[in-house]
């Protein structure tokens, strides 16, 4: 899991600009938003400490062209219309419509106990609200001090507090519908941020729809800085999305089961109502939510029994808060168990209330239990992945928890009531009676003109109608026809718009000119890059690795002196402004062939490494380095000289822990030769790409192709990683050398992806491997691959417990197989059929060779753990079998011995 990632806002009506100082951060995630308007998120990559400019620009143009487009058409919709009509590069400093109208008195009403640090920041953001009639209420709930009270009223004596004993949060809510003075109840919590927009954002819905009862806003993390704050980001967090949205159920009709899961419409933590619904429908019920043994469920209890009760509700992603998740994994595990048993506390109050409902809810209890959770926690079974598998489980049980708690709240609460006595009459109004819906009214559609070259009007005579049909026209000629389902209500100009761009779009461009929508795609996008694309002096910062970090180079070898010797030259050539250290491990010490060769380059160090297996060679070499980066090459590739630097830069970037590069043939000139690259060689293509943990869980039953992502005869790793506790050296037991052929390499791809970092293929950076010449070298490689191949699906199954390694195994390595004899037979492919058999030969020994493998590092012993250099004893230094030589020029730098 990577983290911290730094949360920003990125507003796009001021120039877009390199964020700097965000050394430590492992990614960035920014809120796009345009005169403040919510756009969407963009996760940008961390490079040197900053995030350059022309890469947000690049990531919000590819992501976020379509939304941005929508909102510049609808503020050009709202402002007064020109002769020309609509055009793109005359709308970017066109700002959102203001409402016109006297804005509503908002009670903003804090819930809170015993917090004084977060409602301290809440009330801060609280005091920068930009609304004009504002009425602020703190509810202290059973307060165990008087420290909420002091804090109030010494540092905010505009804000009123009032004390409530009954404690539940619901008890504190329906507190706060007594004390307010506003028509409007906007509700949020302690721990949340709000946004200076926040309220006016809220109050503009219900100003200009009064059928709206109910409105939500949207809820962004405040911070990323822990494993535990990530996570519940990942598994959803509060946020609803950046589109607005309209609930209403149509009368005479049940709701829909997926509309009963009402977490869908938003949060208690941002949430408004009209103070007059709740003398129709009731308050907040006591026995759910925080402070009861449900824990949860009475803000979504709310919104199913607004929507039930015939209201509308809205959510609205321009009323912005920002939450503070929980910062450690106990409470965040307690808070997704917690989720469960309100949901299904709130499904059990539903059910006494309104048993017509019962199918629809048993419909959802199915889906949350089968779909959300058992689905999820099977796939956790069958591969591992980056949500914790207890979490799951926590949710998972939070169901059943859920259908034993709501009756012990609801015995619970009445006994607070006969202790403290009810708040209101109105309080105990728990079990509103629905109204009677048995005569639906017939559904009927409306047909309405919209001319765009006058100001748009609302539409408030259609309430006799379910549907409304708008034909849109410029002076006169029809631009298309969009349908709204009102469900019998007035539709007010700020909707109008938003559904005309919604489902006109870009037809609304220079209505009068005939072009297709594809053209006028790529001039708007062309419009929107030249806007938003920064200038050279906003991204004028210092790119690439810097020069203070150094490379070790990881030159494992076996018997092979005339390619050690040429490999050495390109290594000592190399054009490179850092401190670089060569290490080359000879895992065949008892030859003698290597040191002499190594004697003909100073200040190389020779590392022996008896116990033979290319793991064993590569993890002695990884141990005996001291560079920040590790490079890892083979004794048959030469290399360019500038090869080494095109390696390394993608290391700027904190959460790449590996790049590969490619790898071509030096010679083809034999036809074995030629078979090997037909084969697959060892180069990944031309094309630059990248493998994170998204990639590494995208495949839903395949095993995960990191053979796909290169080879260690051209691989660089960040030195960090060797001490990663889920990632590690390389897996002694895999790799030539040893009995189960390769696959040591791709198995450290795999623990790297896995934890949640990312692979970078820089085809840049490519050497000339000389393939094997003869057939008796090409079969004994290409039986060690096949092998290695069953070896590396079995072992991510044995040590990682993921079962798509053997559906490789056993379902995809055979129809691959057959498909490419088929292919042999009928003549459309070169290459041997009798290679093909070979293939099949060393997948079938693949297991019983993995086994003989685990049985030799059981005798020899696994390889020593990698220390940091700077944690590194004298006398753990003298343990290594180290020749150390005299400093060598490695390009324009000195080695580092």
């Amino acid at each position: 899991m990577l983290y911290p990632i730094k949360v920003v806002d990125i507003e796009l009506s001021r120039p877009i600009t390199t964020i700097e100082g965000l050394d430590g951060y492992m990614g960035l995630q920014g809120l796009v938003r345009l005169h403040g308007v919510p756009v969407g998120y963009v996760k940008a990559p961390i490079t040197n400490g900053c995030c350059m400019a022309s890469t947000l620009s690049k990531l919000i143009l590819e992501e976020h062209s379509w939304t941005i487009i929508n909102r510049l058409l609808e503020n050009g919709l709202a402002a007064p219309p020109t002769p020309e009509g609509l055009r793109l590069e005359d709308l970017f400093d066109v700002p959102p419509p203001e409402y016109e109208g006297t804005l509503p008195l908002v009670t903003v009403a804090v819930c809170t106990r015993d917090r004084t640090s977060d409602l301290a920041l809440c009330l801060d953001a609280l005091c920068q609200l930009d609304y004009p009639n504002l009425d602020i209420l703190v509810v202290d709930n059973a307060p165990t001090s008087e420290s909420t009270k002091e804090l109030v009223q010494v540092k905010y004596p505009h804000v009123r507090y009032v004390c409530e004993p009954r404690p539940g949060l619901d008890w504190a809510r329906n507190r706060a519908i007594i004390e307010a003075k506003g028509e409007i109840i906007a509700y949020t919590d302690d721990d949340v941020v709000v946004d200076p927009g926040w309220v006016k954002a809220l109050a503009k819905v219900f100003a200009e729809n009064p059928e709206v009862m109910a409105v939500t806003g949207l809820v962004v993390p405040y911070e990323l800085e822990t494993e535990s704050q990530v996570l519940f980001e990942m598994y959803g967090g509060f946020g609803r999305g950046f589109e607005r949205k309209w609930h209403r159920v149509y009368p005479g009709s049940k709701m829909p089961w997926q509309c009963l899961g009402t977490g869908q419409f938003g949060t208690g933590a941002n949430m408004a109502y009209r103070r007059c619904v709740f003398d129709e429908i009731g308050s907040f019920d006591p026995a759910l939510d925080v402070g009861t043994v449900t824990n949860g469920g009475g803000d979504l209890e709310m919104f199913f029994r607004v929507l039930k009760e015939g209201h509308t509700l809205v959510y609205e992603p321009n009323a912005v808060v920002k939450h503070r998740h929980r910062r450690d994994y106990a409470k965040l595990r307690s808070q997704i168990a917690n989720n469960s048993i309100g949901l299904f506390s709130y499904c059990l109050r539903s059910l006494f209330v309104y048993p017509e409902e019962r199918f629809s809810f048993l419909k959802l209890f199915v889906w949350w239990v089968v779909y959300w959770n058992l689905r999820r926690l099977w796939i956790s079974f069958k591969h591992p992945t980056r949500f914790p598998k207890d979490l799951i489980q926590a949710e998972l049980g939070g169901c059943f928890i859920g259908l034993t708690r709501y009756q012990t709240a609801r015995r619970t609460a009445a006994e607070i009531a006969n202790s403290f006595g009810s708040q209101s009459p109105e309080s105990d109004r728990y079990h509103p009676v629905s109204k009677d819906t048995t005569t639906a009214p017939s559904r009927k559609v409306a047909v309405r003109t919209a001319e765009l070259s006058q100001p748009l009007q609302p539409l408030t005579d259609v309430t006799d109608y379910s549907d409304v049909q708008v034909f849109v026209t410029w002076k006169g000629e029809p631009l298309g026809g969009i349908t709204i389902p009102n469900i019998y209500q007035p539709i007010s100009t700020n909707r109008l718009s938003e559904e005309i761009v919604k489902q006109l779009g870009l037809k609304l461009l220079k209505p009068a000119c005939r072009r297709t929508v594809d053209v006028r795609w790529a001039e708007s996008v062309s419009i929107l890059s030249d806007r938003y694309t920064p200038t050279e002096k906003e991204t004028a910062l210092p790119e690439g690795l810097p020069t203070n970090v150094s490379v070790s180079i990881n030159l494992a070898t076996y018997d092979r002196p005339d390619d050690l010797r040429n490999c050495l030259r390109c290594l000592i050539a190399q054009e490179t402004p850092r401190q670089v250290e060569i290490i080359v491990v000879d895992n065949n010490p008892s030859s003698g062939l290597t040191p002499p060769i190594v004697a003909e380059f100073p200040g190389v160090k020779l590392v022996s490494e008896p116990r033979q297996g290319l793991a064993y060679a590569r993890n002695a070499g990884f141990v005996a380095s001291t560079g920040d980066i590790v490079i890892a090459t083979d004794d048959d590739v030469t290399l360019p000289s500038d090869w080494l630097e095109k390696l390394v830069v993608p290391f700027a970037r904190p959460e790449v822990m590996i790049v590969t590069g490619n790898v071509l043939p030096l010679q083809l000139e034999t036809v074995y030769q030629r078979f090997f690259e037909r084969y697959g060689g060892l180069g990944r293509g031309f094309e630059r790409f990248e493998a994170n943990g998204d990639w590494f869980e995208s495949f839903p039953r395949d095993a995960v192709s990191t053979w796909r992502l290169g080879a260690t005869a051209n691989a660089a790793f960040r030195a960090s990683m060797f001490t990663h506790p889920q990632i590690g050296l390389m897996e002694e037991s895999l790799g030539p050398g040893m009995p189960s052929g390769v696959g040591e390499d791709t198995y450290l791809f795999y623990k790297v992806l896995k934890a949640g970092y990312t692979l970078v293929y820089e085809p840049a950076a490519y050497v000339w491997h000389k393939h094997r010449r003869d057939i008796a070298a090409l079969r004994r490689q290409i039986y060690g691959y096949s092998k290695g191949h069953v070896s590396y699906n079995l072992t991510t199954w044995l040590r990682d417990d993921d079962w798509r390694g053997l559906w490789r195994i056993f379902v995809t390595l055979p129809l691959v197989h057959l498909l490419r004899i088929i292919k042999c037979l009928g003549g459309r492919s070169e290459y041997p059929l009798s290679l093909i058999v070979l293939e099949i030969v060393g997948n079938l020994a693949g297991p019983w060779s993995l086994w003989q493998s685990y049985r030799r590092v059981k005798r020899e012993g696994c390889s020593s753990p990698y220390i940091p250099p700077q944690e590194r004893s004298v006398v753990a230094t003298e343990t290594l079998q180290v020749e150390t030589l005299q400093p060598a020029t490695v390009g324009n730098s000195q080695n580092v011995s």
